[in-house]
């Protein structure tokens, strides 16, 4: 890749090929060379890109992937992902090349959805054309150029019953009719021992219960890293970056944290005002009857008008994030669980719209 800036197939541009920013205050930890040191530490960051920074977390994936291969070093691994280009909610696409043999690419997911195939499908061919540009291959040459072969892995974190070790574009896109366009990706759920894999399955797996606990909260990352520990899940690595994770975590969860704050304040500020008429109501009826009466039609009043206003504010921040694409329209009810199917379909025309 050219030291300048180049547009991405959705239109956004990668990082400077030579031009990396630090993480304000992050120290590059145990194994982590100056050049592994991500420019971008936005919202989309996550702990599993974080992890596999670290040429000794890289190679350990890689032996997970390969257990036969004995001699591959962390010298002979290089980082080949696209920053920037294609994301999955709180996790970023990971790629890697084990010399000129193979081309490794995984991404992780915790809600299942088989669009992950189409987005592999560009990660793919942005790899391999950064790949022959590196090289100064002349790809209209009469002779047969030498090409690394291809590995495409999903890391699945979430729960789900039907769980099939490979998907693939054919079989899940064109009913598996034969297609001159084919991506297979073999789908790695992290329960089969205590390899690199599992130990952050079990990681985000912690994680998501806590934020059930605790919300969208420290004391969710701050659990999650305890709880992990005592379990031996990750414990090098959070023992060294526990700063940073929480950092990289705290992004996740900040925009929601203020979302809820402001919503709790409007009902509160609600429920204030509309106490405030109940107790005039009362005063003047003063009868025992009207005054049950007045207070629950208030209270009703209240609750409808609250959520009315709560369902508002939320599909237009939901809105807000969509469009920006901090998360996309399969995931807005996994971060707005109060909104209905029917509010999901009137935010998804809004979006299209």
């Amino acid at each position: 890749m050219e030291d300048k800036k180049q547009t991405n197939v959705t239109g956004g541009q990668t990082a400077d090929a030579h031009q990396e920013i630090r993480h304000p205050g992050a120290d590059p930890g145990p194994g982590l060379l100056e050049s592994d040191c991500i420019a971008r530490y936005t919202a989309k960051d996550s702990v599993f890109c974080d992890l596999f920074r670290n040429k000794k977390y890289l190679l350990q994936l890689y032996q997970t992937l390969h257990p036969e291969d004995t001699e591959t070093t962390e010298d002979d691994l290089t980082d080949i992902t696209i920053r920037n280009v294609l994301t999955d909610g709180i996790y970023n696409d990971l790629g890697f090349r084990n010399k000129d043999r193979v081309v490794i690419l995984t991404e992780a997911q915790s809600s299942w959805s088989m669009n992950i195939l189409i987005r592999m499908l560009f990660y793919m061919s942005e790899t391999y054309h950064d790949y022959f540009m590196r090289k100064n291959v002349d790809l209209y040459s009469r002779t047969k150029v030498r090409m690394p072969s291809a590995e495409l892995y999903v890391v699945f974190t979430g729960e789900r019953v039907h769980r099939p070790e490979y998907i693939s574009l054919s079989g899940e896109f064109f009913g598996g009719k034969a297609c001159d366009v084919e991506v297979r990706a073999k789908v790695l759920y992290g329960d089969e021992g205590n390899d690199i894999i599992s130990q952050y399955v079990t990681f985000s797996k912690v994680y998501t219960a806590q934020v059930k606990r605790h919300g969208y909260s420290r004391m969710a990352v701050l659990e999650t890293i305890r709880i992990c520990r005592d379990r031996d899940v990750l414990t090098e690595y959070l023992k060294t970056r526990e700063s940073e994770v929480v950092s990289i975590m705290k992004m996740l969860f900040d925009d929601e944290y203020i979302q809820r704050a402001y919503h709790m304040r409007v009902e509160k500020e609600a429920k204030e005002a509309a106490e405030k008429e109940v107790r005039a109501a009362v005063e003047k009826e003063i009868r025992a009857e009207a005054e049950k009466e007045v207070r629950a039609a208030a209270e009703k009043e209240i609750r409808a008008a609250v959520e009315e206003k709560a369902i508002r504010e939320m599909m237009e921040n939901a809105s807000k994030m969509v469009k920006a694409k901090r998360i996309k329209m399969d995931e807005v009810r996994e971060f707005f669980p109060q909104l209905s199917p029917e509010d999901i379909e009137t935010l998804r025309q809004m979006v299209e719209g």
